[in-house]
């Protein structure tokens, strides 16, 4: 069967993992790379034996599959759109864009068009975050009274990911980076989400991203829910999306750990998940025209408004 051929446009950290799940799939072939960071592009092709393009039009002239863009926010509307209009389907990492404006402009860009369009969310294809999208729709905690994401970062922006936006007001921050996961999977267990307060804190220095966030509002159902985001703070790196229920909570810690707790039960860390296809594996599914679990850019458009939201 023929392999499905990606582009990787943005080599840095999370890029290169992009990089490493593509080639451990037997159906994918990285055909080209991209990076502006001339340094950091030779160093992967090097490390990979990987072609590398000379400028994005090289890219799209090769007409890939799929085309990857793992470049900083600001850059993702003008890079999608370029994609799609040559024809190509798009995996775009989170967030889906810069702001709400660039964000519409690549959803619509994409519905008017008959490009496949994906984002990179990794709690999506996580067997323990399906898992409990799987027990919440089973109704096996009960009614859902409230659902809570907190999270708490001893360093912003964490240290093994410094680069020059990550950091900053402009593009980057805990808000665009970490809550947008948890709001996908929110959105997949209970639809739209409301703000109704919140309270932003940024530092004194204008150029930096936010320090503290809290938030209230309701899923679609009118559930509660309490957002509680922290930085700088005297602890370990720790990540918290719960829901309760009527008769038991569950608990997703540290991005994979899902456990439940009973009504007068503690907390049982579960072990056991079903499979579940990954990324790289449903974007090939989709480009051959198959049945595909993707999050497309109009989903990455809701998840957006929630963040443009949160940092006004």
């Amino acid at each position: 069967m023929t392999k499905i051929t990606f582009a990787v446009v943005g080599t840095g950290i999370v890029g290169e993992r992009i990089i490493k799940q593509l080639m451990e799939n037997n159906n994918a072939d990285i055909v080209v790379l991209f990076d502006e960071n001339r340094q950091r592009l030779t160093e992967m092709a090097d490390t990979y034996n990987l072609r590398v393009a000379s400028s994005y039009e090289e890219v799209l002239s090769l007409k890939p599959n799929w085309v990857y863009i793992g470049t900083p926010p600001v850059s993702h509307a003008s890079l999608s759109e370029l994609a799609i209009q040559a024809g190509l389907n798009v995996l775009c990492e989170k967030p889906l864009a810069h702001d709400e404006i660039d964000g519409e402009i690549m959803a619509q860009v994409a519905e008017k068009s008959q490009c496949q369009t994906a984002m990179h969310f990794p709690l999506m294809y996580s067997p323990s975050a399906r898992h409990m999208l799987e027990l919440v729709n089973k109704g096996t905690v009960g009614d859902i009274v409230r659902v809570e994401l907190s999270t708490y970062f001893p360093h912003w922006p964490r240290l093994w990911q410094q680069n020059p936006w990550i950091g900053s007001r402009e593009q980057g921050g805990f808000t665009r980076e970490v809550f947008p996961h948890y709001f996908q999977l929110m959105y997949r267990m209970f639809g739209n989400i409301s703000i109704h307060e919140h309270k932003t804190i940024y530092p004194g220095d204008q150029l930096l991203s936010e320090t503290s966030v809290l938030a209230i509002g309701e899923t679609e159902n009118q559930i509660p829910v309490l957002l509680n985001g922290l930085t700088g703070i005297g602890q370990q790196e720790e990540l918290s999306y719960t829901v309760y229920g009527t008769e038991g909570v569950l608990k997703l810690r540290n991005w994979s750990e899902l456990s439940v707790a009973l009504k007068d039960s503690p907390f049982e860390i579960l072990t056991s998940f079903d499979s579940v296809k990954n990324l790289v594996e449903e974007c090939i599914s989709s480009a051959r025209g198959e049945e595909a679990l993707l999050v497309p850019f109009s989903e990455g458009l809701v998840i957006q408004r929630l963040i443009d939201e949160l940092l006004t």
